[in-house]
């Protein structure tokens, strides 16, 4: 499929097993008890260090931007740089925020973003966007960090329109359009002789910054109770391993290609091994230590994507390192907050407010993507 999504800065938006309905309903009530109780107490990063002020802040006014700039469709725009994968992203910075997903103030805007992610997956492949796997996997991320904390029960019960109604994917489970999502990524992964993966579900070659994307989004989904063959995690965790060169700087494409200085592909392949358990690895020591030395502000037009692989490679790997980082972070989003809540972006106020403010959920941690 012809990719009609804008490409810049080497990134672009353009066994089977009976399907879950959602986990038990005991587990999403505990989930929901520990978030009302954190909520109330502050979550702390360490013994007595709370979220601070300006963090709650810039969350919050930027909550109300994606809230009211929410399309009546659930997702956030109809321009070049809008799809599953930004209402992916815009999903998981509602989810991060803490707030009660079913009864609390964005619980109408987190179905409906739901239902725009659901309602733009392939029923037979399992693909979610326009053949884009930067759409599919930041959608597939969004479902996995969703799934056994959105009550599927009323997803498609409020806010939907007759046209809505008669879609395919009218009733499906978060659950059920996460299996499918991790049977797309893992078909795609199959064919590819890289182990990685490309913007088309069909490429046969693959880049460390897509593979990202989908392997984050693969790892999520295990995490939450999804089945992913191990040897599929591993063959990603190889390709990863073999485009890391001895410095920690990571190569763009292919394998042992000549390694380039990108603080964003560094994080991702930290981020990766970290998430896979795999901190054994001298390829996470080279990576990580790559990024105690690499903590500049950005350097292209591209940052928030850099910074959003940051904060959590950093929070996953070094602390210390992190929490100096996290401080510079703060103040520059306050200084670059827009008066109605937005952060401005080439790729749109949407992808730059929810990128923005994913770099400042580390704080919270209730995401479970970002447990360390």
């Amino acid at each position: 499929m012809q990719n009609r999504y804008v490409c810049a800065a080497r990134f672009c938006f353009g066994n089977t097993r009976p399907m879950p309905t959602k986990r038990s309903l005991l587990s999403g009530f505990l989930l929901l008890t520990l978030a009302a109780t954190a909520r109330a107490q502050l979550p702390e990063l360490r013994q007595g260090s709370a979220v601070p002020h300006e963090v709650r802040t810039i969350y919050e006014r930027g909550l109300k931007y994606l809230a009211t700039s929410q399309g009546p469709g659930g997702d956030w725009g109809t321009d070049a740089h809008s799809g599953p994968g930004v209402s992916g992203l815009c999903l998981m910075t509602l989810l991060a925020s803490g707030e009660d997903p079913n009864f609390g103030p964005y619980a109408s805007h987190v179905r409906a973003a739901l239902r725009s992610i659901i309602s733009a997956q392939d029923a037979v492949n399992g693909c979610i966007g326009p053949g884009n796997m930067y759409h599919h996997g930041f959608a597939m991320l969004a479902l996995a960090e969703a799934y056994g904390t959105v009550d599927d029960d009323h997803l498609w019960d409020a806010g939907r329109t007759a046209a809505a109604a008669a879609r395919p994917a009218a009733g499906r489970s978060v659950g059920q359009a996460l299996e499918l999502a991790v049977r797309c990524a893992l078909t795609s992964q199959k064919q590819n002789p890289f182990g990685g993966w490309r913007y088309s579900p069909n490429a046969r070659d693959a880049d460390t910054s897509v593979s990202g994307a989908v392997l984050v989004g693969l790892l999520a989904a295990r995490n939450a109770g999804i089945e992913v063959p191990d040897q599929a995690i591993e063959r990603a965790l190889a390709y990863y391993r073999q485009s890391t060169g001895a410095d920690g700087s990571v190569g763009y494409s292919g394998i042992g290609g000549a390694p380039g200085d990108s603080a964003a592909r560094s994080s991702i392949a930290t981020l990766v091994f970290a998430v896979a358990r795999r901190k054994d690895l001298t390829e996470y020591k080279a990576t990580l230590d790559f990024l105690r030395h690499e903590r500049g502000q950005g350097r292209n037009h591209n940052d928030e994507y850099t910074f959003y692989y940051q904060a959590q490679a950093l929070y996953q790997g070094d602390l210390d390192a992190w929490e100096r980082w996290n401080n510079g972070q703060i103040r520059r989003l306050v200084a670059g907050q827009q008066p109605d809540g937005s952060f401005t972006s080439p790729f749109g106020p949407a992808y730059g407010t929810s990128m923005s403010l994913l770099v400042l959920a580390v704080n919270y941690r209730f995401l479970p993507i970002y447990e360390r």
